[in-house]
């Protein structure tokens, strides 16, 4: 089987950290059989943030990217598209990118032959594809940005219905976003679950005693700022609790003041953006992963904490927490946007050592039984098989 993969969120010469999770399920549909090839949605206009810091390197990135790479021995292009500043035309974005993307599955069509196209987004890459009429049926994969906040920008909820209502087969990734899905008019969904590897098991069992690790973008909806109010809660009770933050976004100058107004920015650390691999190994180093985050539709990040014995916090409500947590043991919700509820949970945690190392037993099994790549690779192949029959 051939599929060739259409995606807008996908690393880049400047930032490989972006979209690592397509790349990734991509491996994964490869490793499980399939002859896969990329095509990346490519705007070659640098962010407002990076407009406002007028860094030459940072301004220059977009049009520098090499419009042919090969990532782990994939295949991948990158199909440059021009449209309007993303915040209020975002949704249209489709629309833009539909006619260089046509043009891009014509060319990769003549020497590969696919049989599927898979988008990644209902919009703006999954609207591209349909408009693009690729000759093949197409599935689309929701991550939960498109179907919970695209839908709410103008015109994306009829950009996000008619990409759906035309895909062969919706990958969601938790059943609550196929729900979601289904109501936007999928007339087709299932679940396919992202996932980590499973590294060997950890020598001492308990990370360091008292460091809490995320990896995230640094944006509202994580609700970095309960954790640093938790930490303010705790500041008696638990001085030596110390918390690294991975990631970077609009929201870190204001973190870094609340952690100063808190009293506690000796006991938090920020190390920015690291590569994957890096950021991974941070994570899993820690004792606990804290992430109480917001409409998170699933969040790999937790499960490659979870992987290595590492218990996670998420919040109640969440798709993605909640599912990972039904799943088995070792996360642990709590009633979102309350640091008070997260700081009792972390007392909890680090107030009980022997609690605390078998809850990362139970993690590292739940993700061994469910959210492995493997996995995601042979449930990415059947629905790949389920749309074309």
């Amino acid at each position: 089987m051939r599929v060739a993969i259409v995606a807008e969120y996908y690393p880049r010469a400047a930032d490989p950290v972006l979209g690592v999770w397509a790349h990734r399920q991509a491996l994964a549909a490869r490793d499980a059989g399939v002859d896969v090839r990329v095509l990346v949605l490519h705007r070659p206009v640098p962010p407002k943030a990076a407009l406002a810091r007028r860094d030459p390197a940072e301004l220059l990135a977009p049009l520098r990217q090499p419009l042919r790479a090969e990532l782990d021995g994939i295949e991948v292009r990158y199909v440059p598209f021009l449209a309007p500043p993303r915040p209020r035309t975002y949704a249209s974005w489709g629309a833009w990118a539909a006619p260089p993307l046509a043009l891009a599955l014509r060319r990769l069509r003549r020497e590969f032959r696919y049989d599927l196209v898979h988008a990644h987004y209902a919009a703006p890459a999954g609207d591209a594809v349909r408009r693009a009429r690729p000759g093949t049926p197409y599935v689309v994969s929701v991550h939960g940005g498109d179907v919970l906040s695209v839908v709410r920008r103008p015109g994306g909820e009829r950009a996000v219905r008619r990409a759906l209502d035309s895909a062969r087969l919706v990958l969601a990734n938790s059943a609550a976003i196929e729900r979601r899905a289904r109501a936007l008019g999928a007339s087709a969904a299932r679940v396919v679950h992202l996932g980590t590897d499973l590294p060997a098991e950890r020598a001492d069992r308990d990370g360091h005693p008292g460091a809490l690790v995320t990896v995230a973008h640094l944006v509202g909806r994580k609700r970095h700022a309960d954790v640093l109010q938790a930490l303010w809660l705790l500041r008696d009770s638990h001085p030596a609790l110390a918390w690294t933050v991975v990631g970077d976004g609009p929201e870190r100058p204001a973190l870094e003041r609340l952690a100063a107004e808190l009293g506690v920015s000796g006991r938090v650390h920020f190390t920015g953006r690291l590569p994957p691999a890096e950021a991974v190994a941070t994570a899993r180093r820690g004792a606990v992963f804290v992430l109480p985050s917001v409409d998170e539709a699933f969040g790999v990040a937790y499960v490659e904490a979870m992987a290595a014995g590492v218990p996670a916090i998420g919040c109640r409500g969440e798709p993605g927490p909640e599912e990972i947590a039904a799943a088995g043991g070792g996360m642990r919700l709590v009633v979102p946007e309350d640091p008070e509820a997260l700081a009792a949970e972390l007392r909890a945690l680090f107030d009980d050592p022997a609690r605390r190392r078998e809850l990362g037993r139970e993690a590292r099994a739940t993700v061994a039984a469910s959210f492995t790549w493997e996995r995601c690779g042979e449930a990415t192949v059947a629905a790949y098989e389920a749309a074309l029959r």
